[in-house]
């Protein structure tokens, strides 16, 4: 089985995670997943593959004959986002691709067009595996698991090609910041890793935001609205005035690069209780910090509007930067761009506008980069990936994995 066909066989599973959910892991079809997954590396040879009760699937590769380098772990998630439906993927392979508009749903009028996607240039000629416009693809981040299961098979069929241990974990909930909340370091065995979880082919990153969840609730008075002056006292409105405290341009729709932002990603109300739920994101830890106090400094202006406890709020830090951690360990990055070069790749070095469970492992002592998946436009249904992109990865692991050895 090549990487497409794997890709377009993990998409079959239905593993939007749901941050609503208190399951471990959030949603059942990430099981299934994890399940299959060891099966299917079982059946490549690889013995001790197996998906815990957690969802986390892990397995080990032995080294090849001669090296004494300790383990290194290659890494991906099986959930997809939220923000829209994991169900019922419908994939479509547009060969050859011409550099023009794609059609991917004529009936509901829906198009990913190249004015919107300029990245769409940079694969005329190639393969590209879209949606049918109703929902996510799934590359973000089932390209990364294809990529690391041919890597697998390979090894498993050439014990003779030069690399270390390799540690292979897949993680659940990733896109909700739970993916290594259950992680045994010990059972992984690795000394450092990457994840493989990233966009564009040749990306490289080995910084990424300081990231928070902030929860505001909004205690209201009702009452008839014929009868309210003096009495009511909305909720939503005063949801709606807490946002309008918050910098206009700090959004992601108005920021780049390591610039951070305020994003308001969910909200809900009557006139009695409202709810706000933001992502604070910065690659500054003291500008993450101040975000955080500038959220509250809004509460208690509310609360004296409006009296005490109008307004509450709860943040919760989720990770943070992993360059502290990983430029420690200047071989990673090096390793990485080298092999990158052996396939024929320009490497692209740039902060993720966002995290992986790489930045949290980090943290706990297993430094991890992440490297490129060759997908594009995640969590929308304007996804897609290469298919010869995602070769591409695959042999830049086989280069990266004998830089190890």
């Amino acid at each position: 089985m090549n990487v497409t066909e794997r890709f377009l066989k993990y998409v079959s599973f239905d593993t939007q995670s749901d941050s609503r959910s208190d399951q471990i892991p959030s949603t059942p079809g990430q099981l299934i997943l994890g399940s299959a997954l060891a099966e299917e590396l079982k059946g490549l040879g690889i013995q001790d593959a197996h998906c815990d009760e957690f969802g986390c699937v892990y397995g080990h590769i032995p080294p090849s004959k001669g090296c004494t380098r300790p383990g290194l772990a290659l890494i991906a998630h099986m959930d997809t986002a939220m923000e829209m439906s994991g169900a019922n993927i419908h994939p479509r392979i547009v060969e050859n691709y011409d550099g023009g508009e794609i059609i991917l749903n004529e009936e509901k009028h829906i198009a990913t067009k190249p004015e919107d996607f300029p990245s769409l240039k940079a694969h005329i000629g190639q393969d590209l595996i879209v949606t049918d416009g109703t929902t996510l693809l799934g590359a973000d981040n089932k390209a990364g698991i294809a990529e690391i299961v041919t890597l697998a098979e390979f090894l498993m069929a050439n014990p003779d090609f030069p690399h270390p241990p390799v540690c292979i974990l897949f993680t659940p909930d990733e896109e909700i910041g739970r993916g290594t909340n259950h992680v045994n370091l010990e059972k992984l065995g690795a000394a450092y890793g990457y994840t493989v979880d990233g966009g564009i082919l040749g990306e490289l990153s080995y910084e990424n935001f300081n990231a928070a969840a902030a929860h505001l609730t909004f205690h209201g008075i009702t009452a008839h609205p014929g009868y309210a002056k003096g009495v009511l006292k909305s909720a939503m409105l005063i949801a709606m005035e807490y946002q309008s405290l918050l910098p206009v341009f700090q959004t992601p729709a108005c920021t780049q690069d390591r610039e951070g932002f305020f994003h308001l990603n969910h909200m809900e109300g009557t006139a009695e209780t409202a709810t706000l739920d933001y992502l604070i994101r910065d690659h500054d830890y003291g500008l993450f910090l101040a975000r955080q106090e500038l959220m509250k400094d809004c509460v208690d202006f509310l609360n004296r509007k409006y009296g005490p406890k109008t307004v509450e709020i709860t943040i919760t830090e989720n990770y943070r930067n992993m360059i502290e951690h990983v430029k420690a360990h200047p071989e990673l990055i090096q390793c990485a761009i080298t092999a990158m070069e052996q396939t024929s790749i320009t490497p692209v070095i740039t902060p993720i506008r966002g995290g992986t469970d790489g930045a949290r492992l980090s943290y706990t002592g297993l430094p991890c980069p992440n490297l490129c998946t060759g997908g594009q436009n995640g969590h929308g249904r304007h996804e897609y990936v290469s298919c010869q992109a995602m070769e591409k990865v695959t042999e830049l692991l086989k280069n990266l994995v004998r830089l190890f050895a």
